[in-house]
């Protein structure tokens, strides 16, 4: 496990944290990043363009001269696309600009990029960033201190107000908390300031084992359907023996459950 060194406001080192090698060594090709950088800027397009077609725009439906014997080109309508004021043809219309990405490639890319910020050492870890003032002035005053270069982006594990209000107003900072941070941002910004707890929420939310999602994911799938024997004035009039659960349609209890709880079946 690489370690990182534990800083306090005042920059001194004050201890050290152990990072897990699941997020902060991560190994995969740098087109994963790609991916999920495209993905988050095409999520951010509103895609609400629209031109008018020829039954939108204004003007009368009406053939204007005859078809034939005016020595003059055929028209139909004043609306016709080859007119000034006429509809658009092909032109852009609503549409989502939404791309797909999974969730294990999302996380992946942001492994990526925090191992990137590690073995650069862009990466700075504070004992807390809490802040005895939102001034502005005391915000600039402190980064002036560590002396770091470029964009900047500040990680807590929660809402900060000191923080966000003291630094909203600096065009080259971000602030964000831990559930906020995204492969764009940590991509744009040169230098990645974080909490200590803000790091320790990370690395639990990318090391949780797949079989604990899987398992409340099927408690999702397969909830237990209380019967009526379940209902309190009902429970004293029936035997035992017809008071159970009985699990939705689609689950079944299979062998190997002694518990009794619903299985997925398999299809």
């Amino acid at each position: 496990m690489a370690e990182v060194q534990v800083r306090n406001l005042e920059n001194k080192v004050v201890g050290k944290l152990e990072l897990s090698d699941a997020v902060f060594n991560y190994e995969a090709s740098p087109t994963l990043v790609w991916e999920a950088v495209t993905a988050f800027q095409a999520a951010q397009r509103k895609g609400t363009h629209a031109t008018k077609t020829r039954s939108q725009v204004r003007g009368s439906g009406k053939k204007l001269w005859r078809q034939k014997g005016t020595g003059r080109a055929r028209i139909g309508s004043i609306r016709s696309p080859l007119w000034k004021g006429g509809g658009a043809v092909h032109g852009p219309q609503p549409r989502d600009y939404t791309q797909a990405l999974p969730k294990k490639k999302r996380r992946g890319a942001m492994r990526l990029v925090l191992t990137d910020k590690l073995k650069n050492e862009k990466l700075l870890v504070f004992e807390d960033l809490n802040f005895e003032s939102h001034k502005t002035k005391e915000f600039l005053t402190w980064l002036g201190t560590l002396e770091v270069g470029g964009k900047v982006l500040l990680v807590d594990s929660r809402e900060n107000r000191n923080l966000f209000l003291g630094s909203r107003n600096v065009p080259s900072v971000r602030t964000v908390t831990t559930g906020a941070v995204n492969v764009y941002d940590l991509v744009n910004h040169d230098v990645l300031m974080i909490s200590k707890q803000a790091v320790e929420e990370l690395q639990e939310v990318f090391t949780t084992s797949s079989a604990s999602r899987t398992s409340r994911k099927r408690a999702r799938l397969c909830p237990v359907r209380a019967t009526a024997s379940w209902l309190p004035f009902r429970s004293a009039k029936m035997p035992a023996s017809t008071r159970s659960r009985r699990p939705l349609s689609g689950c079944s209890t299979s062998r190997s459950n002694r518990s009794g709880l619903p299985a997925i079946r398999a299809s």
